[in-house]
């Protein structure tokens, strides 16, 4: 029987990553003004001053945090490693095909970035389902064909329960945890990761000067947003994408 995933140490996770990694309270110095702010919810707080700077490293503990190894089964049944997307560009994020919410946002998203970049063969994308079970690689061939995914590099992800919900929580340290009470029966944060050709988490800085650390995936790129709602951020995502390409 497998070993049940433990929710107290889900708990710790979170709590330890919204302390220490993604604060949600941001205070920096703009001129002589303490400046505070969500960096993820603040309309403009997307925005640089210049656009053309270098993407950053994330840094924990004073070392760049480096995407984590794993070994999955993709729609094609083929083993996937780490090791194939070094040299490229990827996007990676957690979802699973029965989500009645925010993955068909965050894939079709997805889908208008692998056609920005259909002819490079230096990205690629990673799509890890936090619903092994029932997301076995005829489940999620079938789900690349019904959304039209077909760059070569845009790999759907299966395995071990444990192994992904490690990668998410320890790893990329992105949400993803069952809950029965959420549509669809799992709980899950709508972010990308975006990973350069060396393996390391790369983000823009927000105007404040903080890493924006993740992209929202799960608002629509084309949205209206009206004040206090989310932005769409995949139109920066593509730009960053280009500049690590």
């Amino acid at each position: 029987m497998k070993r049940k995933y433990s929710y107290i140490g889900l708990s710790l996770t979170i709590l330890i990553f919204g302390i220490i990694f993604i604060p949600k309270i941001v205070s920096t110095i703009a001129g002589d003004e303490v400046v505070k702010a969500d960096r993820l919810n603040v309309k403009g707080a997307d925005k640089t001053s210049n656009n053309s700077k270098p993407l950053t490293y994330i840094e924990v503990n004073g070392k760049k945090k480096k995407a984590p190894d794993f070994q999955l089964i993709n729609q094609d049944g083929d083993t996937i490693t780490n090791k194939d997307y070094l040299g490229k560009v990827y996007v990676a994020e957690f979802f699973f095909t029965t989500c009645p919410t925010i993955c068909p946002i965050m894939n079709q998203n997805l889908v208008e970035i692998q056609e920005e970049f259909k002819n490079k063969n230096d990205f690629g994308i990673a799509s890890f389902s936090i619903d092994p079970k029932h997301d076995t690689p005829e489940v999620l061939k079938s789900y690349a064909e019904n959304y039209g995914i077909n760059h070569p590099n845009w790999n759907l992800l299966t395995g071990e329960r444990e192994a992904i919900y490690g990668l998410a929580n320890g790893g990329f340290n992105i949400y993803a945890g069952e809950n029965s009470e959420v549509p669809g029966g799992f709980a899950h944060q709508g972010l990308f990761a975006l990973v350069d050709k060396e393996g390391y988490i790369r983000s823009r800085l927000d105007r404040f000067g903080n890493p924006i650390i993740y992209y929202r995936g799960s608002v629509e790129r084309n949205k209206s947003v009206v004040e206090g709602e989310e932005e769409p951020q995949i139109d920066i995502l593509i730009e960053d994408i280009k500049k690590l390409l």
